[in-house]
């Protein structure tokens, strides 16, 4: 454990891990004021505590609209955008003593905020967090960054017809469990239990997808409904245009959304009060950063509609087959395939790859499975050429099945070596280096910009659908 002890003047020492530090500037990588040996550090204590460290650490869920970074390593997002001005006006207080400080943001597990703000490996939450009864008797916060939060149901165009909130009944609801969405969904089928009528199937998303994750598989016909901030889905439907937003079924309202700090803080809540009076969402500052990420990206396809889903089972043994024999979850597979070529074994790029899996001739010579122009062929290649990924670079590393394959994938995208070098960046940078969502993805995005991280998101989207396909009662 390598440890160096800075003075600051006026305010003794500070103890910091392998860096120098100014008071006008962060050193190039901030995750190593905030962990030792990967490990982060407890800090507690109100605003004035961090005035005397200089540092201030905001938990901040990664997502397409609240933070998340750009090529060439540009943070952005509303949120880091609303809590860098509130960095600078702190700063413009506290320069008349002559000291300035300054804000390192953490990418936080949706499901991870709350316990590492109370753990004190955080400061702020910076989120979209719904003010609960539940969460108030765990933190405190701010006055609302937004007010008269609807939460609306949300399906896909071509969704359920939905009159009323009694026709959830029996159907089934794909959300993150983490939010307050979940709560209201249970208060909702204590009602129906009520009435006598079946509950509503709460189906849990992996806890790296975000609403706006869910609302671009809901685009997609991916799942068929979710839950949403009605401002959050009206905001996304101006990219999103296949979801149908129920404005008729509110499940929640009047709800509040606060940046949410460690209980007894009075002098943190007075700052971050009088900060959200002037700049919360309605306001003119407010309303200009919520349209700038408004931008359009490379959205997932539709791929459980009727012609897609015929597809996939006309190709579902072929995949189960290869998939059993190279040991891989054969609906990641399929996933990749419909990521890939849609599963069209007929589809041949620019540059020559051919049929599902899109392998370039010389690589089907390479690996030895025959004609990759015929279907059997090419997707034992496609499979065989992952798991030779997965061989070659992952199956001694201590990573999950899951990341192993994901990992593949990435490099299948991106090249191993490419990978490799960005898996080594994210373990100096205190990220975990075996972990790719939430972890290495973002080293991705940052230095070789989106394509490989939405690659690679896609192709877990839709094994997710495919998965929740599978378990539909018809379908089995």
């Amino acid at each position: 454990m390598r440890l160096r002890i800075i003075k600051n003047i006026g305010f003794g020492f500070l103890l910091l891990i392998g860096v120098s530090f100014q008071s006008h500037a962060l050193p190039p990588s901030a995750n190593e004021l905030i962990t030792i040996n990967g490990q982060r550090i407890v800090w507690k204590g109100d605003l004035d505590a961090m005035i005397q460290r200089r540092i201030v650490r905001i938990l901040i869920p990664y997502n397409k609209t609240l933070y998340f970074l750009d090529k060439g390593g540009q943070q952005r997002g509303l949120m880091y955008d609303m809590m860098t001005e509130f960095e600078q006006n702190l700063n413009k207080q506290l320069a008349s003593k002559n000291l300035k400080i300054h804000f390192i943001f953490v990418p936080t597990a949706r499901d991870r905020l709350i316990p590492d703000l109370v753990a004190g490996k955080g400061d702020i939450i910076a989120a979209d967090l719904t003010v609960t009864p539940e969460r108030k008797k765990l933190m405190e916060f701010s006055s609302p960054i937004a007010s008269g939060v609807k939460e609306v149901i949300v399906t896909s165009a071509n969704g359920p017809s939905l009159n009323s909130l009694e026709d959830l009944s029996g159907k089934t609801v794909f959300i993150n469990p983490s939010t307050s969405y979940a709560n209201s969904l249970k208060r909702l089928n204590v009602e129906l239990n009520k009435q006598k009528k079946p509950p509503i199937i709460i189906k849990d998303a992996p806890g790296i997808f975000e609403t706006e994750d869910i609302l671009e598989m809901v685009n997609a016909n991916l799942v068929p409904i979710t839950v949403s901030d009605y401002y959050l889905a009206n905001f996304w439907k101006k990219i999103f245009s296949n979801i149908h937003i129920h404005e008729n079924l509110i499940l929640s309202s009047g709800g509040d959304i606060a940046f949410g700090f460690r209980k007894n803080s009075p002098e943190l809540k007075k700052a971050l009060d009088a900060f959200t009076e002037k700049n919360k969402i309605g306001s003119s500052f407010g309303n200009q950063k919520l349209q700038t990420y408004l931008k359009s990206i490379k959205w997932v396809k539709n791929s459980t509609d009727p012609t897609e889903l015929k597809k996939f089972h006309a190709l579902a043994d072929v995949f189960q087959k290869y998939s059993s024999q190279y040991q891989i979850d054969w609906l990641l597979m399929t996933a990749q395939g419909y990521q890939e070529s849609r599963l069209d074994q007929n589809k041949k790029s620019k540059v020559g790859a051919i049929g599902v899996m899109q392998i370039m001739p010389a690589t089907g010579k390479e690996l030895k499975v025959g004609d990759i122009g015929q279907v059997n062929n090419n997707i034992n290649g496609g499979i065989k050429y992952i798991r030779y990924l997965i061989d070659q670079y992952y199956s001694k590393e201590p990573m999950t099945d899951l990341n192993k394959v994901l990992f593949a994938f990435a490099a299948y995208n991106a090249g191993p070596a490419s990978i490799q070098q960005l898996r080594v960046e994210a373990g100096k940078r205190g990220l975990n280096p075996n972990i790719w969502f939430d972890n290495v993805e973002r080293i991705a995005a940052e230095r070789i910009g989106s394509e490989t991280v939405q690659y690679v998101s896609n192709i877990y989207k839709y094994s997710v659908a495919y998965k929740l396909v599978l378990e539909l009662p018809s379908k089995k």
